[in-house]
């Protein structure tokens, strides 16, 4: 009896001090951590993810290798899921649009009020300022730790049957948009005939000529994945901004140790302006993205504020209508924060 005694505080005393396996600090940390995204290894929405990894492996010394699950492998095609796989922890990290999580979050749907935001400072002002952080708390409250703003950028809409001048031009029109409610608004609402699925099907649609066209960023998704191949037409008219949040599911997080919790946002923050600049490169004060699309075969339509006016008098009711969803206060304070950078242009405030 005693020499067990004796052994069982030989392996306390090896427990408190981590030598044993699957003990202590070390031990507490996977050997794999995942990160979900919904695009491919390419583009800087994808290179970002695996530039997040190869830093943190290297300055934790190969203690936290994660590793990045591209094309919605972990959500199986329901990328409106991710925020789900992350409060759940079956993905430990992702770099999520916040479209995708809006299902969840409500007051994400900010950013998808049509013609909200008017430029990229007006967006940068709001996701630093009160409204950013306001977000960023909720966000955090719903089990998922978010470490900093990325982006996809602004939305562009893409077609294969004519170029896209007026709501007029929309008749008719079979457009793909990603499963959030007020895409389908937004859309009906200027005349199209929206259709919600996955990216990995609206390829094959594309292809197929089963679907029309779609909206999406030019840099992260129309450059990358060459949609001027099935779609000749795209406009330029700004109607939605797409922010992306690195964010880590809190019970992965609360794994971490305190130095690791400082690394991992260091490491986050560094990449995530790295991606930033790169989902803008050529959209501001250069036209090489633009060129990129006419030199691939597109004509691409650049709506004059006028023009856009009228796309505005028609989403008025969506505005309304997701106004009260998002709550008034969250975008009365966004509001403010736009100002401060851009005064709106005249007759368009709402």
């Amino acid at each position: 009896m005693r020499r067990q005694f004796m052994v069982l505080g030989v392996l306390v005393v090896l427990a408190l001090a981590g030598a044993l396996p699957g003990v202590g600090e070390a031990g507490t940390y996977k050997s794999e951590y995942k990160t979900s995204l919904v695009v491919g290894p390419t583009g800087p929405w994808g290179e970002a993810s695996t530039r997040f990894g190869d830093l943190v492996r290297e300055r934790s010394n190969g203690k936290i290798n994660i590793k990045s699950y591209f094309a919605g492998q972990l959500f199986a095609g329901r990328q409106t899921n991710e925020f789900l796989l992350l409060r759940q922890a079956v993905a430990d990290f992702a770099w999520g649009s916040t479209i995708n999580w809006s299902p969840q979050v409500k007051e994400l749907n900010l950013f998808s009020l049509p013609f909200f935001f008017p430029s990229y400072e007006a967006l940068d002002a709001v996701e630093n300022g009160e409204a950013g952080k306001r977000i960023f708390k909720i966000v955090e409250e719903r089990g998922v730790v978010p470490l900093c703003w990325a982006e996809n950028g602004f939305r562009e809409v893409t077609n294969s049957k004519r170029a896209i001048r007026t709501p007029a031009d929309m008749e008719g029109l079979k457009l793909r948009v990603v499963g959030s409610p007020i895409f389908i608004d937004i859309f009906k609402a200027v005349g199209a005939n929206p259709v919600s699925m996955n990216w990995g099907e609206a390829q094959t649609a594309f292809q197929q000529g089963t679907v029309d066209g779609q909206e999406n960023p030019i840099v992260s998704v129309i450059m990358p994945y060459k949609l001027w191949q099935t779609q000749k037409y795209i406009t330029l008219w700004k109607y939605a901004i797409d922010p992306l949040i690195l964010g880590v599911s809190k019970t992965t997080w609360d794994s971490f140790d305190a130095s690791d919790q400082a690394l991992l946002r260091k490491t986050g923050e560094e990449v995530c302006a790295w991606q930033k600049k790169g989902a803008r490169e050529g959209l501001q004060g250069s036209t090489a993205a633009v060129d990129t699309l006419k030199q691939n075969g597109m004509t691409v339509t650049l709506l004059a504020p006028k023009d856009v006016e009228a796309f505005k008098q028609k989403t008025l009711g969506v505005y309304t209508k997701w106004g009260q969803e998002i709550g008034p206060d969250l975008i009365a304070e966004a509001e403010r924060e736009i100002e401060k950078v851009a005064k709106p242009a005249k007759g368009t405030k709402r």
